[in-house]
């Protein structure tokens, strides 16, 4: 026998000492159980990138929704309030570029002076934006109620400032919206007191403007 061959005899021999030894079966277990994560990750990675697709044209979707909207405003002449289902009445303001519709309700039309309690006429104005969110096209949409105030600083009230008041004016509007039906997951509260005004704080009118709960829908 040539010396080549019994170098192979021996190298074959010893390569099956080796598997037959205990410690290979713990590295036949490792190498399965390697193999099932890898191919459980390669699932995933094929998962995560279908979602991403999935996202992608969700968000092209959704921009070509308010895209459509701001040509119905624009090019056919027709109202923000009209285009969007919330009809004549109600301050509506389409942004494409932030992709958000906003509905402005003066704090005049829902609370009291000072206070963070719905008028019972408002009850009305606020079920007619909760029907309008419950249509096709807003399903599923995050939406934000903000509350605002002028700069006129509080005086004898329980708030600690306009931050405080702003803030629970926002929870009031966004409790009712969700003992109405809306998801918690949908809609969230926001307040920010007297730091974006829509008006310089110069008058009463324009503090009148700035005092206001704004429902903010996001549309992408």
């Amino acid at each position: 026998m040539r010396i080549a061959d019994k170098k192979s005899i021996v190298l074959l021999l010893c390569l099956v000492s080796i598997v037959l030894m205990p410690g290979c079966t713990n590295w036949k277990k490792k190498y399965i159980l390697l193999n099932a994560e890898n191919q459980n990750l390669k699932g995933q990675l094929d998962l995560s990138t279908a979602q991403k697709g999935q996202l992608a044209d969700r968000v092209a979707q959704d921009q070509g929704t308010i895209d459509e909207l701001q040509r119905q405003i624009e090019k056919l002449n027709k109202k923000p309030e009209d285009v969007t289902g919330f009809g004549p009445g109600y301050d509506v303001a389409v942004d494409p570029k932030a992709g958000t519709i906003t509905v402005t309700l003066p704090n005049a039309i829902l609370f009291d002076s000072g206070k963070a309690e719905l008028k019972k006429a408002t009850i009305a104005e606020l079920d007619h934006i909760r029907s309008v969110l419950s249509q096709k096209m807003y399903a599923g949409r995050q939406v934000d109620v903000v509350g605002h105030t002028d700069t006129d600083p509080i005086a004898k009230s329980k708030w600690k400032d306009n931050w405080e008041l702003s803030a629970q004016r926002s929870l009031t509007v966004t409790r009712y919206l969700i003992e109405r039906g809306m998801s918690e997951k949908e809609v969230r509260a926001v307040g920010c007191g007297e730091s974006r005004p829509v008006a310089p704080n110069t008058s009463a009118a324009n503090k009148a403007k700035n005092r206001r709960v704004e429902i903010v829908v996001h549309m992408r």
